[in-house]
């Protein structure tokens, strides 16, 4: 059984045996890309290991107009998370990005994904192990993955961690939405959140690589 993959079984058995539990299950889920994209507007979507943590640092942003956690990079449609996090799918669990480029642009959007992740591991990020917790930049046009190649050559030029970048740069895919009880789990579970957050040692190697290193 992955690493204290029993942390995050926990805090989601608590939210089933909620009042909420049939209504999050048996809503049905759209089958395509999460949001119509308004005029003007444009997309980004990351991975970055568990996507209750990815919400955070994007939402806090001006010119970022929703994050919605969920699943691409897969071959299933339309999967789960008990599929998606039982590994075998192919999917990663990863945030999608709506932002307007006249506010904000997607270089400042690699810059705040980079230093929300562990680029060195190949293997999953922090406590939660397997493929569907890789680190991954999902680019949706050719400037994104130019800008995306780009900042991960800097990265290599001037990061203070010895190991290799394994971050992969990857076209973009359908995106499926997460359950309904995984959208902004932050806010609406702050305690359940700050529960796993702290005992998956996030903060702690966000600090190791990017604050100690003096790239923060």
């Amino acid at each position: 059984m992955r690493r204290f993959r029993l942390w995050r079984a926990l805090i989601l058995g608590g939210i089933f045996l909620a009042v909420f539990w049939t209504t999050a299950h048996t809503e049905e889920r759209p089958k395509g890309n999460s949001k119509d994209n308004p005029s003007g507007l444009e997309k980004a979507t990351f991975a970055g290991g568990c996507f209750w943590c990815m919400q955070p640092p994007f939402d806090k942003l001006e010119g970022v107009v929703s994050t919605t956690a969920g699943y691409t990079g897969g071959h299933a449609e339309n999967p789960t998370y008990d599929q998606v996090s039982s590994g075998g799918t192919g999917h990663a669990e990863a945030v999608e990005i709506l932002y307007d480029p006249k506010k904000i642009g997607y270089e400042k959007l690699l810059e705040v994904f980079w230093h929300n992740v562990d680029p060195t591991d190949a293997h999953g990020q922090f406590c939660d192990y397997g493929d569907q917790y890789r680190s991954e930049i999902f680019y949706h046009n050719a400037d994104q993955k130019r800008l995306a190649e780009q900042s991960k050559a800097e990265l290599e030029r001037t990061k203070p961690f010895k190991d290799p970048i394994v971050t992969r740069i990857t076209p973009a895919s359908t995106f499926y939405p997460a359950e309904e009880y995984h959208q902004s789990f932050y806010k609406n579970n702050p305690i359940r959140y700050k529960f796993y957050r702290y005992n998956c040692g996030r903060d702690a190697r966000l600090n190791q690589l990017w604050v100690w290193g003096g790239l923060k």
